[in-house]
């Protein structure tokens, strides 16, 4: 049977989320899965809101967008409210920056906060890497991917110079999300 995982990653201001996507979808790819993704900026360079979509499967896909995503992962509240529409609502999962969205809980969604932004921070005095943390999160309660495939795909997709950073991000983000899903 053909499994298809649908993701959206959403934003504010579109850099962070839109490699987060990249990531996502290139640690899929190291799994050895078919990847398809888009990405909208909108107006984003005028601070509007951004989102990536990616969809991975076990065998080619014949549709290359999200029509119901199985994740949502929400960075500023009016993203979320821009994308919560996507999700499927018997059994969406809603990964959110519990510092800047606060979710109108809907029946049938799984909603795990994740202080991405705070302890970006706190832990590694960057909040750059905030998108890199809750990816980690929400690839540690989803499995859409696995770990060494993400961190692959991070090592692969930043600079030289910030890949130890953007490394550490992804190990603290699988811890949250991990905490998150006991």
């Amino acid at each position: 049977m053909k499994q298809i995982r649908q993701a959206v990653l959403c934003g504010y201001g579109g850099q962070g989320i839109v490699l987060a996507g990249t990531i996502l979808g290139m640690a899929a790819f190291h799994d050895g899965k078919w990847v398809s993704g888009t990405n909208s900026y909108g107006s984003a360079a005028r601070g509007g809101a951004c989102q990536a979509e990616v969809v991975i499967s076990d065998q080619p896909i014949s549709f290359p967008h999200v029509i119901e995503a199985d994740i949502l992962v929400a960075m500023y509240q009016t993203a979320y409210n821009k994308y919560i529409g996507q999700v499927k609502r018997e059994s969406g999962v809603v990964i959110y920056d519990d510092g800047f969205v606060s979710p109108e809980k809907t029946n049938g969604l799984k909603y795990v906060p994740v202080p991405a932004t705070r302890t970006a921070i706190e832990e590694l005095n960057n909040g750059l890497v905030a998108n890199i943390i809750i990816l980690g999160a929400a690839v540690a309660r989803t499995r859409l991917v696995t770990r060494e495939a993400l961190k692959s795909a991070v090592a692969g997709a930043v600079s030289e110079k910030l890949r130890e950073l953007d490394l550490k991000a992804v190990d603290i983000g699988f811890k949250l999300g991990e905490s998150k899903a006991r």
